[in-house]
């Protein structure tokens, strides 16, 4: 079997507790296959380049500092303030400078520089996410001929917005070095394919096989993530024991918990989700009383001013909430920011009566199935799931709802919290059986025997 090499920004190192589902659902995969895992050490030095290696069982950990202009231009920059919001859809928010592209185009070759000689003939490289699409063309042109895969995690946006972007076919162009490019969904695969024929300069020889304006072929599919079914399953259970679950459990007095579980972004639709609870409780005052909503919200990128303005705004809203509607013996919106470890979360999630998973817009929403997966059997709660999230293509179970329409969320949740067991249970299980069927091995083995054919 060829060696597994993983390339992400993002590395979870051993005994490092990471937030992201991305992480998580890597670390699972890598350590079950073993191999090597590249990328950023998350170091600030006075230049680029210094590598760190640990070894941990069968995984070797190889990472790479990166100087704060680096830093700056390729992560803080065009990765995410021009690359995260063009691919969710916002233009509004785009944010491009040549001086961070060629900081972002500066930083893959570097990682290029640092990962080629480590590469042999007959590895299979698994490039994931955005901050990394130029690697497999900086990689060929070092001599590498290996297996070189990418899984983009995030949305596949329509043509038009991706050709806004300056320098565009320069970039994605980068894609064809790779021979198969994943993701989420069909409809991704789908805009992809557009973007090639549209704007690339390629050809769709057929669904999923592209062709270059050079003449080179590569293949395409969607390969939707998920989480490992079991273990959060387990997690769960035992987590009910954990003393913060219990306090959580002891602190609702009776009442039905409903939880969103997000980093803090604009995508996450987080200011639409709080005046949807709001209007919730203006639109069913019979359910007065009966349900307290957390939201845990850790902050990410908290340097950028769009998401100091987020956090700014859901602190208001939290509070007009709170003080227009709560009683002296319950307050209906508890708003956190802070990071709690993934096994008190899974707790957390069985819990509740209702999970709210309404991004404006997001690849997949890992949080929507490990709410489903953390669910009692016998007593399970229910899924209020935006359609403009990845996971709605399969969870269809879930009670599907546009988060731009208030009225329909809030309807949604009274529905939520007043569906009979008997409903509860039907919807759960059809849902539990296509994670238990489509989980995070699945994932892998499927992407990479698609590689390994491609």
């Amino acid at each position: 079997m060829s060696r597994l090499v993983m390339v992400s920004n993002r590395v979870a190192l051993p005994g490092e507790s990471r937030a992201g589902g991305l992480a998580i659902a890597l670390k699972a995969a890598m350590e079950e296959s073993g191999g090597l895992w590249f990328g950023w050490s998350g170091r600030i030095a006075a230049e680029s380049g210094h590598m760190h290696e640990i070894d941990a069982g069968n995984v070797r950990y190889i990472t790479v500092d990166l100087s704060e202009q680096d830093r700056d231009d390729y992560y803080n920059g065009f990765a995410n303030r021009t690359l995260w919001p063009l691919l969710h859809f916002r233009m509004d928010l785009v944010d491009y400078s040549r001086e961070m592209y060629a900081g972002y185009l500066r930083v893959n070759a570097l990682f290029a520089e640092r990962l080629a000689p480590l590469l042999d003939e007959d590895d299979v490289v698994w490039v994931h996410d955005y901050h990394l699409i130029p690697l497999a063309q900086l990689l060929r042109e070092r001599g590498a001929r290996c297996r070189l895969g990418f899984f983009l995690h995030v949305p596949m946006p329509s043509s038009d917005l991706l050709a806004a972007l300056p320098d565009h076919s320069r970039l994605f162009e980068g894609l064809s070095a790779y021979d198969l490019v994943g993701f989420q969904t069909e409809r991704d695969l789908e805009r992809f394919q557009d973007y090639v024929r549209l704007f690339g300069r390629g050809r769709v020889v057929e669904h999923g096989v592209l062709e270059t304006a050079g003449g080179r072929q590569l293949h395409a599919g969607a390969f939707p993530i998920s989480i490992d079914t079991n273990q959060i399953s387990t997690l769960a259970a035992k987590a009910v024991g954990k003393a913060s679950v219990k306090r959580l459990a002891a602190s609702m007095s009776g009442r039905s918990l409903a939880i969103g579980v997000d980093r803090l972004d604009y995508s996450k639709g987080l200011p639409e989700r709080f005046r949807a609870f709001e209007r919730y409780l203006q639109r069913h005052p019979e359910q007065r009383g009966r349900l307290t909503f957390l939201q845990i919200a850790p902050v990410s990128r908290d340097t950028l001013p769009e998401y100091r303005t987020l956090r700014r705004e859901l602190e208001q809203l939290a509070g007009h909430i709170n003080g227009t509607r709560a009683d002296a013996d319950w307050t209906p919106v508890r708003y956190v920011n802070r990071n709690y470890p993934h096994a008190s979360l899974t707790g957390f999630l069985r819990l509740a009566r209702v999970a709210l998973v309404t991004p404006l817009r997001d690849g997949m929403n890992l949080v929507a199935k490990e709410f489903v997966a953390a669910q009692d059997a016998e007593d399970p709660g229910v899924l209020v799931l935006s359609s403009f999230a990845g996971a709605a293509r399969e969870l269809t179970q879930a009670l599907l709802v546009n988060p731009y329409d208030l009225d329909g969320v809030a309807d949604a949740i009274a529905i939520a919290v007043a569906m009979p067991l008997e409903e509860r249970r039907e919807r759960w299980q059809a849902m539990m059986r296509r994670l238990r069927h489509h989980d995070i091995t699945a994932w892998r083995q499927h992407f990479l025997a698609t590689l390994r054919a491609a």
